[in-house]
């Protein structure tokens, strides 16, 4: 067996692993009791360092020489993109001593278990201890990658998420936004105050028949469920594995909105893994391109297609059909409704326009935390008066504030510029998808985002990781991430 034929075998091993923690980390959130928290936590911590061992073992050093020397260097694109990203893996994890991967696991999961509670209680307090021992160990982890690829901590964590990204790169593209947000905002109000206010539907809806039409909805977008599943949970997300795709709802019997237009959004996430190139399933190279790819591709199906005017021609009389008649299911009222700006606290509820700002907040005080800037006795205060500046809004409790996302809680620091570089990428896209296919919209009115799925699934899915994230943009709209098409998509939405 060669080194490289070695070395793919033993990131299909790594890969495996890593399907057992996600399958754990999904039944966590969906069907474990609560007595369970402490086991669970022992378990995936132990499956963390497993996995880290493997790809810090000698063995795997010495397959990397032997297969990188010129003499060895595949010349088949896809094999030598899966070993440029085998090195990169590698490197990360000898980085980072055992000891701090397994720490910072059980530091993460005790974290997380803790906030669920402190959001709900709005008790910042409670949780801070178990937050500064999460900082702690991330802290150390983003210095030691800092030291391997001579960047700074801050861009090194960012790497994990999307790949040679880094904060000098978002700054000018948040700075760029904030701009127009500040232009733009007050008019945008000012337009829908003239015009007709949406009515809101009349409830209440059945959770039992939104779950039916959300899995009505997800597979009539694409989704294959003899290879993905539909569960409940109280903080919804996707996950899972290509052949087996996880996504959760909640469902709210005085609202479907957050459940109907998220299961679209989950679903586009879901579409992403089952189509990714199963030729080199199990390999770096099969995997998707970074978190902002992966929110590009949940955003094009929410935002710029499960919103647009004609998928909504076809949702009304679906919603009727579910619900019973209402006149506020209306496809004008809809998209009054749903495409309705607001200056509110909470991200995951904020409009299109309005998001970024939440989360260009995170990226400057995630900076500040990391660089050490920024204490967590001053953190509460610190997000308020962040949130004035950009939105002229002040949380009142911490539960609408700096207690309301997970991702610090459990040591996601770093992640969050992929939400807003995804939402540009996903116009960008559909820019280009509606240019080289102009019966999108035909289609999405009678409900189909077919050739929507077949451009992504050709300019997008199937390249996996080979390329990163500016060049597989390149490769599927002509040109690296640009604000361009998203600012103009915004002005053409709420502005035209």
């Amino acid at each position: 067996m060669t080194a490289l034929a070695k070395l793919k075998h033993r990131f299909e091993r790594i890969a495996i692993i890593n399907e057992a923690s996600s399958m754990l980390a999904w039944d966590s959130s969906v069907m474990m009791p609560p007595g369970g928290a402490a086991a669970r936590g022992d378990q995936l911590a132990v499956l963390a360092g497993l996995s880290h061992q493997l790809l810090t073992d000698p063995a795997t050093a010495e397959w990397l020489a032997a297969a990188s020397a010129p003499a060895q260097e595949p010349a088949d694109e896809w094999e030598a993109a899966n070993l440029r990203l085998i090195r990169r893996a590698h490197a990360r994890a000898i980085a980072l001593p055992g000891e701090l991967v397994e720490a910072q696991s059980r530091a993460n999961s005790r974290c997380e278990k803790v906030w669920r509670q402190a959001r709900q209680e709005s008790d910042y307090a409670r949780v801070k201890p178990y937050l500064a021992e999460v900082l702690k160990l991330v802290r150390e982890a983003a210095r030691l990658w800092a030291e391997q690829s001579g960047s700074t901590p801050y861009d090194a964590l960012m790497d994990g998420f999307q790949p040679g990204i880094g904060a000098a790169d978002v700054a000018p593209v948040f700075a760029r936004y904030e701009t127009f947000l500040r232009e733009t905002l007050d008019e945008i109000e000012a337009r829908q105050t003239d015009g007709p206010a949406p009515v809101a539907p009349a409830g209440p809806f059945p959770a039992d028949r939104q779950e039916a039409l959300c899995r009505k909805l997800s597979e009539r977008i694409g989704l294959d469920y003899t290879r993905a599943r539909l569960d409940r949970s109280a903080h919804p997300f996707s996950g899972g594995t290509p052949t087996d795709t996880r996504i959760t709802k909640r469902y709210d019997e005085a609202d479907f909105t957050s459940a109907a237009l998220g299961v679209i959004h989950e679903t586009g996430h879901a579409l992403y893994e089952q189509r990714l190139p199963s030729a080199w399933a199990r390999q770096p190279v099969g995997e998707a391109a970074g978190m902002a790819a992966h929110e590009s591709q949940s955003l094009i199906v929410e935002m710029q297609a499960g919103r647009s005017d004609a998928f909504l021609r076809f949702l009304a009389p679906e919603l009727a059909a579910t619900f019973g008649p209402d006149p506020a299911f209306e496809a004008g009222n809809l998209a009054r409704l749903w495409r309705r700006v607001h200056r509110g606290f909470i991200r995951v509820e904020a409009d299109e326009v309005t998001y970024p700002a939440h989360v260009i907040l995170r990226f400057r005080l995630e900076q500040a935390l990391i660089g050490g800037d920024l204490g967590l006795n001053d953190l509460p205060a610190a997000w308020n008066d962040g949130i004035k500046a950009l939105l002229g809004i002040a949380p009142p409790d911490d539960a609408r504030g700096c207690l309301q996302d997970i991702h610090w809680y459990d040591g996601l620091f770093g992640y969050f510029p992929s939400y807003t570089l995804g939402a540009m990428a996903a116009a960008q896209l559909m820019a280009a998808a509606r240019r080289e296919a102009p019966a999108i919209d035909e289609a999405l009115a009678v409900g189909s985002m077919a050739p929507l799925q077949d451009w992504l699934t050709q300019k997008v899915h199937v390249f996996g990781s080979r390329y990163g994230f500016n060049d597989l943009l390149r490769h599927a709209t002509g040109s690296a991430l640009s604000a361009d098409a998203f600012e103009a998509h915004l002005r053409a939405r709420y502005l035209g």
